[in-house]
C-alpha cells in the first residue's frame, strides 16, 4: 500500500520549470531515496510534499487523501507530515525537552518527551540546549520531534550532509534503524550515491524535474535506464560498441556479452551502442596470470588507494582499436604499480544501449566523473 503518492506533479519558479511531471508512490513502511544533482528539484519535491509549496497541477496523496490537487491544497500543519531539514533547525534558545515538545503541539506531556528522547537514545538530555550536543545528537532531536506528530511519512532534506565522514556514516546508521523499526515511512533526498544505495529500498532518480527511473538500487545500479543514470550512480566506463550477432558486442575490452537489455533489444548486428563496464567487472592481471591470447594490454597510469580498494586508471595499447582511459577497481593486496603493464579480463555481462537512443541526460563524466 502506498502511503504517500504523486500523480503528474508540476511546479514552476517563475518561468522557470522545476516540477515536469513528476510520478512518485512511496510504499508503508519504506524507505525511498531521491537522488539527483544540484537544481535537479530535490528539495522543491520534499516541500510540495510537505505543504510549503502549492503545486501547479496534478495530484498529491498522504495516507490516501488528497492533500494538493492543483486548486485546493491542505495546510502543513494538517498533513500529519515529519519533516527534518538539512541542519536539524533547532530553536538555539529552547532546551532538547522544547524543541521537542513543539512539535507535540496542544498534546504536550513531559512523559511523550522523554519517550521520544528515549526512541532516538537521547534519555536525560532533556534539560540541555541545541548547542551543547553534537551534530549527531542535533539531528536525533530534530528527528525526534518530526516524530512527535505520528507522522504519516518523514521528510529527510539531506540531513547527515552537514556531519563529518565518520559521524555521517552512524548517525545515518542510527536514524534508519529508529524509523525501520518504527516502521515510518520515509522519503531521504540526497546528492550521495552511496548513501542513497546503502539505506533505501528503492531509489529515485530526479533529472531536470522529472522522474527517469525509480527500482531497487540493485537492479538500478546493474540495469541503468540509460547511460546518463549509469555515469550518475557509481563510477562507470562507458564505450563505443558494435552488436555482432548472439548478443555480443565489441569493444576495446574485446568481445563482450550482452545483458537482455536496449542493445540487445533493438540494436541488431552491425549497430553501434554505448556500452557499461563497471570498474569492479575489470580484472588487471599480470601477463603471466592470463592464458596466452586472453586479455588486452594495458598501462597502468596512476593508482588511488583506498585502504579498503583500490581504483587504477589505465590505458589500453596496441590492437586495432585506439587507446582507452578506463578505471578498474581493484581488492586486496598487490594492486599493480603505476607504469605496470597488465592485461585486462572482463568478468560477467554487460549493459548497453543503442548508440543513436536520445540520453537527455546528465552531462557524461569521464571514467570516475
Amino acid at each position: 500500500m502506498s502511503v504517500l503518492e504523486l500523480h503528474d506533479v508540476h511546479h514552476s519558479y517563475g518561468s522557470n520549470r522545476v516540477l515536469d511531471g513528476v510520478d512518485l508512490d512511496v510504499e508503508a513502511g519504506s524507505v525511498t531515496a531521491v537522488l539527483g544533482v544540484s537544481g535537479s528539484g530535490k528539495t522543491t519535491l520534499l516541500r510540495v510534499v510537505a505543504g510549503f509549496e502549492r503545486i501547479e497541477t496534478g495530484i498529491v496523496c498522504v495516507g490516501g487523501a488528497v492533500v494538493d490537487d492543483g486548486r485546493r491544497s491542505v495546510p502543513p500543519e494538517r498533513r500529519r507530515i515529519g519533516y527534518v531539514p538539512q541542519d536539524g533547525a533547532l530553536f538555539p534558545h529552547l532546551r532538547v525537552g522544547a524543541n521537542v515538545a513543539f512539535g507535540l503541539g496542544r498534546r504536550f506531556d513531559r512523559k511523550s518527551v522523554r519517550s521520544l528522547l528515549d526512541m532516538v537514545g537521547l534519555t536525560g538530555l532533556e534539560r540541555r540546549y541545541p548547542h551543547e550536543l553534537s551534530g549527531g545528537q542535533q539531528q536525533r532531536v530534530a528527528l525526534a520531534r518530526a516524530l512527535a506528530v505520528q507522522p504519516e511519512v518523514v521528510l529527510l532534506d539531506e540531513p547527515f550532509s552537514a556531519l563529518d565522514a565518520a559521524l555521517r556514516a552512524s548517525v545515518r546508521r542510527d536514524v534508519i534503524g529508529i524509523l525501520r523499526e518504527r516502521g515510518t515511512t520515509a522519503l531521504l533526498v540526497t546528492h550521495d550515491q552511496d548513501e542513497a544505495l546503502s539505506v533505501s529500498d528503492r531509489v529515485a532518480i530526479l533529472r531536470h524535474g522529472r522522474m527517469v527511473a525509480v527500482a531497487r538500487p540493485e537492479e538500478l545500479y546493474r540495469r541503468p535506464v540509460d547511460a546518463g543514470v549509469a555515469a550518475f550512480l557509481g563510477e562507470a566506463n562507458l564505450l563505443p560498441g558494435k552488436v555482432e550477432g548472439g548478443g555480443v558486442v565489441s569493444t576495446c575490452l574485446g568481445r563482450l556479452v550482452l545483458q537482455d537489455g536496449p542493445a540487445r533489444e533493438s540494436g541488431g548486428p552491425g549497430s553501434f551502442a554505448t556500452v557499461l563496464v563497471r570498474p569492479e567487472q575489470i580484472e588487471a592481471r599480470t601477463r603471466n596470470a592470463v592464458p596466452a591470447g586472453g586479455g588486452i594490454p594495458a598501462h597502468v597510469d596512476e593508482r588511488l588507494f583506498f585502504g579498503h580498494d583500490a581504483v587504477l586508471r589505465v590505458r589500453t595499447s596496441g590492437g586495432a582499436e585506439p587507446p582507452s582511459a578506463l578505471l578498474v577497481r581493484v581488492t586486496g593486496p598487490g594492486a599493480p604499480a603505476p607504469g605496470t603493464d597488465v592485461l585486462l579480463v572482463v568478468r560477467g555481462q554487460v549493459m548497453a544501449w543503442p548508440a543513436d537512443g536520445r540520453e537527455d541526460a546528465l552531462e557524461l563524466p569521464g571514467p570516475g566523473g
